[in-house]
C-alpha cells in the first residue's frame, strides 16, 4: 500500500519503559540518527535513581524525550507529541504530560492483569474509553520481536530484550530516520557477541518493516534538516562537552591535566570520558572518597598541573575544607559541581540549581571563589575553558556550576576551530623575585593580584605554603592582626577584580519595561518563552548571567534600567537573594524545585502576568 508522507516542522517524542527496557539506549540511537539527518535537537533523559527499581512499577520508569525540528530550538519541549509506552507503568507515569490528540504507541504484550495491578489500573486502559482523548496505536512489540527472531538460537527471554530495537526501527520508519549508523553501532557494540548483534539488527529491521507494511500506521512523517550555520557538527551531552572543554583548556594552558574524582551521579561521566584521553596528557584518579579526590587535585596544582575535581551537591560539602585550602594557598583548581536535587542524597538523578549559595559561601572564613555557570549542554565546553582561564591567570579555585539537565541532555555542537581557542597559558616563575635575590611566593602581580606559581623543586625557589595564614610577600606563618586583615582583603580584591565580559541584553525593540534574567540551564526555557511573548506582540528583554562571582561590572546598571526584573530559578531564590542585597533591586522571583527543568509555556505565562501587572 502507498502511504502518505506528512511534513512537520518539529516533533517531540518520549520513549518510556521499565529501567531494564533500554529506553536510554533507544533514545540515544534515535537521537544519533536525528543528528546525522541534520535536524536541530534537544534531549531530556529521565531515569530512576535506584540501580534497579522493581520491574513494572512507577518508581522504575525510565524515559527519554527528544525534540527535533527543521529550525533552531532551545529546549527538549514542554509536552511530547508521541509517547512510546513499553508497559502500563510507563503509560501511567507519563500520561499527564500528553496533550490532547497526541499519539500513544503502547506495547500491548505488557498490559497483563498483573502489570496493570502493579500501578493501580482496575481495567486495561487500552480496552476501555479512558484514552479517548489520544490516538492509541496498540502494538504487540514483545511478541512481534520474538517472532522476528525465531530463526536465532536465543531463549525467549533473550529475544524479548530486543524489543527496544523493534520499537526503534518502527519509530525510525515513522520519522524517516537513517538506519546505517544504528546498524553499525550494534555491530560494534556486540562485536564480541555476533549472534546478539545480528539479533538486534534483525529486530531493528523488523520494526522498520512493520511500519512499512502494517495498516496501523497509514501516515509517516518527515522533518526536514535545519538550516544551521556552516561547520562540522556533532551531537554532544553536557558532560561530554565539559570533558572536552577541560582537555582543550589543558592544551591551551600548556599544562597537563589531572582529575581527582570520586564517582557520583550525575558527574561520573566526566571521569569516564576523561579517562579515555591519556594521549592528551590527561591523568585521571578515581579516589576512594570525595576528600581524597580534591586533595589529590590540589596537590597536582601545587606540582604544576591543571588540577580538576568533579562532583555533585553532597560531594561539594565534603570538598569544602580543601577548597578553602586552595583559596589560602592561591593555587589554580577547577571544582565542577553538576548540581542535583537535594538536600543530602535528595533525588540523585533529578536536576536543580540549589548549590549557588554553597558555591558562594560554603567554606569557613572569608574565602571567595569565582563561579562560572554554562547555559546549555554545548556551552559546557566554553565554560570549562573559561573556568580554566580564570583559575590559571588568577591562581584561584573556580567553581563551575553545571546541573543534571545540562549534563545528561544533548544538542548539536559546532566544533570550534582550534585556531579560535584562546591561549590561556601563564608562565611559571623560574627566577627569584625579591630585591635581595630571594623568592617571595606571595609577591603579587600588580594587575591581577595573582601570586607567582613556582613548580616545587625549582632551584632557588623553595617556599612553604599551607592552611595557616601567611605573611604578605614572604609567605611565612603570621598571626599578626593587620597582616591577616590585609591578606583577607587582598584575596577578596583579587576575585572582585577578575575580568569578565559585560552582561549582554537582548531587547529586540529597545523599549521593553520587563527584563527576564537567568543563569545556568534556565537559558533555553527562558529564551523559548521570550520568543513566544514576542510572537504574540509582547515586549520583553532577556539577559543571562554566566559569571556569578564576580558579577559583570554593568549588572547593577542593567537591572535598574527596567521597571521589573523577573528571575526564574530552579531553587527558592538564591541568586535573587544575592542581587537584592547587592543592588537593592526588587527582583521578582519565580521558583520551582520539582527536579525538572522549566517549561517554556509555563514561563511564558509568568512573563505575561508580570508584563500585565500594575
Amino acid at each position: 500500500m502507498t502511504k502518505q508522507v506528512q511534513q512537520l516542522d518539529r516533533v517531540i517524542i518520549r520513549f518510556a519503559g521499565d529501567s531494564g527496557d533500554g529506553m536510554q539506549l533507544t533514545g540515544d540511537r534515535f537521537t544519533a540518527g536525528t543528528a546525522e539527518f541534520g535536524n536541530d535537537l534537544s534531549t531530556l533523559p529521565n531515569f530512576p535513581a535506584e540501580i534497579r527499581a522493581p520491574a513494572g512499577t512507577l518508581p522504575g520508569v525510565s524515559s527519554f524525550q527528544l525534540h527535533f525540528a527543521d529550525h533552531d530550538i532551545l529546549t527538549p519541549g514542554d509536552a511530547p507529541n508521541v509517547l512510546v509506552a513499553m508497559n502500563p507503568a510507563a503509560l501511567k507515569a507519563n500520561l499527564g504530560d500528553l496533550p490532547r490528540g497526541a499519539d500513544i504507541i503502547a506495547n500491548t504484550d505488557e498490559f497483563t492483569k498483573r502489570n496493570l495491578q502493579k500501578v493501580g489500573y482496575a481495567a486495561n486502559p487500552l480496552e476501555d474509553d479512558s484514552l479517548g482523548e489520544w490516538r492509541v496505536h496498540a502494538v504487540p512489540l514483545t511478541s512481534l520481536t520474538v517472532k522476528a527472531l525465531e530463526g536465532f538460537e536465543l531463549s525467549k527471554k533473550d529475544a524479548e530484550r530486543s524489543k527496544n530495537m523493534f520499537a526503534l526501527g518502527l519509530l525510525s520508519w515513522l520519522y524517516h530516520r537513517p538506519t546505517e549508523a544504528t546498524i553499525s553501532f550494534l555491530e560494534q557494540k556486540f562485536a564480541k557477541k555476533p549472534d546478539i548483534a545480528k539479533a538486534n539488527i534483525a529486530a531493528f529491521q523488523a520494526g522498520w518493516n512493520y511500519g512499512e507494511t502494517t495498516e496501523s500506521f497509514s501516515v509517516s512523517y518527515e522533518v526536514k534538516p535545519a538550516q544551521l550555520a556552516p561547520g562540522v557538527y556533532r551531537n554532544i551531552s553536557g558532560n561530554q562537552a565539559l570533558a572536552y572543554g577541560l582537555i582543550a583548556a589543558a592544551v591551551q594552558s600548556k599544562l597537563p591535566l589531572f582529575l581527582g574524582s570520586y564517582p557520583i551521579t550525575p558527574a561520573s561521566d566526566i571521569l569516564h570520558e576523561l579517562s579515555k584521553h591519556k594521549r592528551f596528557g590527561i591523568r585521571t584518579f578515581q579516589a576512594e572518597d570525595e576528600i581524597a579526590g580534591v586533595g589529590a587535585a590540589l596537590g597536582a596544582a601545587f606540582g604544576g598541573a591543571l588540577g580538576v575535581t568533579t562532583t555533585s551537591g553532597p560531594g561539594v560539602a565534603l570538598k569544602a575544607e580543601t577548597v578553602g585550602l586552595a583559596v589560602t594557598t592561591e593555587l589554580p583548581l577547577i571544582v565542577v559541581d553538576v548540581q542535583r536535587a537535594g538536600p543530602s542524597t535528595g533525588m540523585p538523578t533529578k536536576t536543580e540549581q540549589t548549590d549557588l549559595l554553597m558555591a558562594m559561601f560554603g567554606r569557613n572564613g572569608e574565602s571567595p571563589v569565582p563561579i562560572v555557570a554554562p547555559m546549555s549542554p554545548s556551552d559546557c565546553f566554553d565554560a570549562a575553558v573559561e573556568a580554566a582561564r580564570i583559575a590559571v591567570k588568577y591562581r584561584t579555585p573556580v567553581m563551575l556550576l553545571s546541573d543534571g539537565y545540562l549534563a545528561n541532555g544533548s544538542e548539536p555542537w559546532r566544533l570550534p576551530e582550534v585556531s579560535d581557542l584562546p591561549d590561556i597559558s601563564q608562565p611559571f616563575t623560574t627566577e627569584p623575585n625579591g630585591a635581595e635575590g630571594e623568592f617571595l611566593p606571595f609577591k603579587r602581580d600588580t594587575e591581577t593580584l595573582a601570586r607567582p606559581w613556582a613548580i616545587p623543586g625549582t632551584a632557588g625557589l623553595e617556599h612553604r605554603i599551607g592552611g595557616i595564614e601567611k605573611a604578605d610577600g614572604t609567605g611565612n606563618i603570621s598571626y599578626d592582626p593587620d597582616n591577616h586583615d590585609l591578606m583577607v582583603r587582598t584575596r577578596a580584591a583579587k576575585i572582585a577584580g577578575i575580568d569578565v565580559p559585560d552582561l549582554e541584553v537582548d531587547d529586540a525593540d529597545g523599549d521593553a519595561k520587563v527584563l527576564v534574567l537567568g543563569w545556568g540551564s534556565t537559558y533555553g526555557p527562558i529564551a523559548a518563552a521570550v520568543r513566544r511573548i514576542r510572537r504574540n506582540g509582547g515586549k520583553v528583554a532577556q539577559a543571562h548571567l554566566r559569571h556569578l562571582n564576580p558579577l559583570p561590572a554593568n549588572t547593577g546598571e542593567v537591572l535598574k534600567r527596567y521597571d521589573k526584573v523577573l528571575l526564574p530559578e530552579i531553587n527558592l531564590g538564591q541568586l535573587a537573594l544575592l542581587l537584592r542585597a547587592r543592588f537593592l533591586v526588587d527582583i521578582i522571583s519565580y521558583n520551582r524545585v520539582r527536579g525538572l527543568p522549566f517549561k517554556a509555556e509555563e514561563l511564558a505565562g509568568v512573563i505575561q502576568d508580570v508584563i500585565e501587572s500594575d
